[in-house]
């Protein structure tokens, strides 16, 4: 008996709660401005190339629908950190550090809440050390705002950041301080670790040798590369440091992207360009940000799909199956709170009130379907173009879009129709009208001014 009960054991081991082990370290490498079609691995243009990352996702999963919640950077990184809409906190656009203060007909703090939950300081009071190296974009710099918070606050307990408070960093130096910082943990507590990219962001500021790698190229297309190149070779080092600290087997690496590409494709007719019409110090413009939503529609700055799905890559080689692939399951920035915290097996506070749900068995290899809707809010909006939509929303395969007067919309099957090339709601005027009245709904719980205890006092 005491035989068969051993091997019993053994045979279930590998499905125990994630308690009976030691608790999966975590690491959130968020790229800046990274199309979905920016990574080789989802059969990128051939001048595209990206072997680290595509390793990443041979060696773990790679999710298809994966949404942010802003097609602008602050916003979006609210809702990776806090679980919950960045509407929530009135924060519809990006901070902007240069306009400090009260702001006519603004719902815009100057900072996140630091009483709003997050990620790392509920992973920290379960004992997780917490680091973060890179952008952070969430709140003013205690340079320009003594009264802002530190990244204490927020449950950071060692930083190193730019567009934040404390000790700043070299925009080159990301990958390679926080792949010295996993060489200082290995063997202590488990950590949780934000390396949020600067890539690939205006100013492009590639290497020379980056740049050199790609000079067959066009002059735009060379610095692109170039950016991606950086980007790659940060999640190379980052990869690099696990193995060698013997820490890759029980770390939970993700890469994805806080929004859709800037600027344009490159087209036929475009004005000739050399890299030299770009300032060696000072980088690249926006010009030649030529980065690739991989077919779908839109870009950085609106909320068709090019400006908010982008790529997710998880890899957890103890838990999740190598080169796995979900087309299926909808998962959202909103939803990495409580799904990091189930791979953690730490519970959430019973006063928690998230938007996202805990996903945490699509990761490891079981399709889920989701059962809370997604909604968008976005102030930056423009009635040309694809940037007309200032409200999205998306339940089941439908999204619905709305203007900022609430008379133009636009309804789209994205189960068919991941371009959003098609609309119909003339076709199924019952959904769209659901839709439209929950988004209402949702739309009259948020703020409509400023929260005075994040604005700063000049």
């Amino acid at each position: 008996m005491r035989r068969l009960l051993a091997s019993l054991a053994l045979a279930l081991g590998s499905f125990l709660p994630t308690a009976q082990a030691a608790r999966p370290n975590i690491i959130f490498i968020y790229a800046d401005d990274l199309g979905w079609g920016d990574v080789s691995y989802h059969g990128a243009e051939d001048w595209i190339r990206t072997p680290r990352i595509d390793r990443l996702a041979a060696e773990g999963a790679d999710f298809a629908q994966f949404n942010v919640l802003s097609p602008v950077c602050s916003p979006s990184r609210i809702a990776a950190t806090t679980g919950r809409f960045p509407s929530r906190y009135g924060v519809n656009n990006v901070f902007n550090s240069q306009v400090l203060g009260p702001k006519k007909n603004s719902t815009m703090p100057d900072w996140l809440d630091p009483e709003a939950p997050t990620l790392p300081r509920t992973l920290k009071a379960a004992g997780y050390r917490t680091l973060h190296f890179g952008k952070w974009h969430m709140g003013a710099d205690q340079k320009k705002a003594a009264d802002a918070p530190p990244m204490s606050a927020y449950g950071i307990e060692e930083s190193k950041v730019y567009h934040g408070p404390g000790p700043g960093i070299n925009l080159h130096d990301i990958g390679i301080e926080a792949a010295q910082a996993i060489g200082r943990l290995k063997g202590g507590q488990p950590f949780y670790m934000n390396v949020w990219l600067h890539e690939a962001h205006t100013m492009h500021i590639p290497s020379q040798e980056s740049l050199d790698a790609f000079k067959h190229l066009d002059p735009r297309r060379q610095v692109y590369a170039a950016v991606l190149r950086e980007a790659d070779l940060n999640v190379g080092r980052i990869l690099d440091a696990l193995k060698q600290a013997g820490l890759e087997n029980d770390t939970i690496v993700i890469f994805s992207s806080d929004n859709g590409p800037a600027g344009r494709p490159v087209a036929s007719g475009d004005r000739a360009a050399s890299p030299a019409d770009g300032n060696a110090q000072k980088g690249f413009d926006v010009f030649y940000s030529v980065g690739s939503t991989g077919g779908l529609r839109g870009r950085k700055g609106n909320l068709f799909e090019g400006g908010i799905r982008v790529p997710f890559i998880v890899r957890w080689p103890a838990r999740i199956p190598a080169g796995m692939k979900d087309a299926r399951t909808v998962l959202s920035a909103v939803d990495l709170l409580p799904t990091l915290c189930a791979a953690a097996d730490v519970t959430l506070p019973a006063d928690h009130q998230g938007d996202g749900e805990n996903l945490l068995p699509a990761l490891l290899g079981r399709p889920v379907e989701r059962t809370k809707p997604l909604f968008w809010k976005h102030y930056h909006v423009n009635p040309r173009d694809d940037m007309w939509a200032a409200w999205a929303m998306r339940e089941g395969p439908w999204k619905l879009l709305i203007d900022a007067t609430g008379e133009r919309s636009a309804l789209y099957d994205l189960s068919t129709d991941r371009a959003e090339a098609k609309e119909v709601g003339a076709t199924h005027p019952e959904v769209l009208a659901r839709l439209k009245q929950r988004l209402l709904e949702w739309t009259k719980s948020l703020p409509t001014v400023a929260d005075p205890r994040c604005l700063h006092k000049p």
